[in-house]
C-alpha cells in the first residue's frame, strides 16, 4: 500500500501547476515570436547545454548510480513556479519568464523522458530502463498540464480573480515544497546522511551553474540584461516537486528522489545571492552620476 505522503504529491504538484497556470495567458505562447532570440538561447541552454554540463559533473563526483538519475531528472525538469519572484527581485523580463515556464512545461513532456531514459540505462543498467512507465508518466504530466489549463481559463474569464489569487497560491506552493522535500528527505534518511556532501556539493553547484549559464550564456549572445536576468532564473530554479513526483510516483525509487529534495532546500540560497547581486547592480546603473 502506497504512503500517504506518495498518493498526495500529484495534489501537491496540481496545486503549484495551478498557481503557475493564474499567471499564464494564451499571448504568453505568441510572445515568443516578439523575442526569439532570448526564448531560443534560454531553451537551447535548459534542453541541452545544462543536461550536458550536469552529465560532467555527476561524473566527476561519482554519485551512486540512483543519485546521478536524480540529478538528471532535476535538471531535466522545467523552471520552478518561483522563477518569476526571484526574476522579478532581480530586475528581469517576468513576462518572459511566463513565457519560458509555459513552454518549458509543454517540451518537457518530451525532453524529460528522452534524458531520464537515458539517464537510467547508463547509470543503473538496461534493466533500469523499464522503471520509465511511461503510462505513469503521462499521468504524472497531466497532473501538470491540466492545472496550468485551468488556471490560464480562470485567468482569462476572470482575471481580477486570478491576480487575487496568485499570492496565496504562490504561498501555498511554498510551503507545499517545503512539505515535499522534508517528506521525499525523512524516506531516505540514512541514504542522505551518507551522502550528504557530495549530494549537497552536487546540487550547489548544478543550482550555481544553472544560474551562471542561464545569464551568460544570452549576454554573450546580445540578449539584453532583463532577459538574460529571466533566463537566469527559469533556468536556475528548477521544479524540484516535479522531479520528487516522478521519482516517486513513476520511477518507484526513493533514492532517486533525494537530489532533488536537497536541491529544494539549497537552491534558495545561490539563488537569493544572485537576485540581491543583480537588483543591486541594476540600482547602481540607473542610479544618477554626481556633478
Amino acid at each position: 500500500m502506497e504512503s500517504p505522503f506518495i498518493v498526495a504529491l500529484p495534489l501537491a504538484l496540481a496545486v503549484i501547476m495551478l498557481g503557475v497556470g493564474l499567471s499564464i495567458t494564451a499571448e504568453d505562447f505568441l510572445r515568443v515570436f516578439k523575442a526569439p532570440k532570448a526564448v531560443g538561447i534560454a531553451l537551447g541552454c535548459q534542453m541541452i547545454l545544462l543536461p550536458v554540463i550536469t552529465l560532467g559533473l555527476v561524473s566527476v563526483i561519482d554519485l551512486e548510480p540512483a543519485l546521478a538519475v536524480g540529478v538528471m531528472l532535476l535538471v531535466a525538469s522545467p523552471g520552478g513556479t518561483t522563477a518569476n519572484l526571484f526574476s522579478h527581485l532581480a530586475g528581469g523580463d517576468v513576462a518572459l519568464n511566463v513565457t519560458l515556464t509555459a513552454i518549458n512545461s509543454v517540451l518537457a513532456l518530451v525532453t524529460l523522458p528522452i534524458v531520464v531514459g537515458w539517464s537510467l540505462e547508463h547509470f543503473m543498467g538496461a534493466e533500469a530502463g523499464i522503471g520509465l512507465q511511461l503510462d505513469k508518466l503521462l499521468a504524472v504530466f497531466a497532473v501538470v498540464l491540466v492545472p496550468v489549463l485551468v488556471g490560464m481559463a480562470v485567468n482569462r474569464r476572470s482575471p481580477d480573480f486570478a491576480r487575487r489569487m496568485e499570492v496565496p497560491v504562490k504561498r501555498a506552493s511554498v510551503a507545499i515544497l517545503v512539505i515535499v522535500v522534508i517528506g521525499a528527505l525523512a524516506g531516505q534518511w540514512r541514504v542522505l546522511t551518507e551522502n550528504l556532501v557530495s549530494v549537497g556539493s552536487v546540487a550547489l553547484l548544478l543550482s550555481a551553474f544553472s544560474l551562471a549559464v542561464g545569464y551568460w550564456v544570452p549576454r554573450a549572445a546580445g540578449v539584453n540584461r532583463p532577459q538574460a536576468i529571466a533566463s537566469a532564473m527559469e533556468i536556475g530554479i528548477h521544479n524540484a516537486t516535479l522531479a520528487i513526483t516522478v521519482a516517486l510516483s513513476v520511477l518507484d525509487n526513493e533514492q532517486v528522489a533525494i537530489p532533488p529534495a536537497v536541491y529544494g532546500v539549497v537552491m534558495f540560497l545561490p539563488a537569493t545571492i544572485v537576485a540581491v547581486s543583480l537588483s543591486r547592480r541594476d540600482r547602481n546603473e540607473k542610479s544618477p552620476v554626481p556633478a
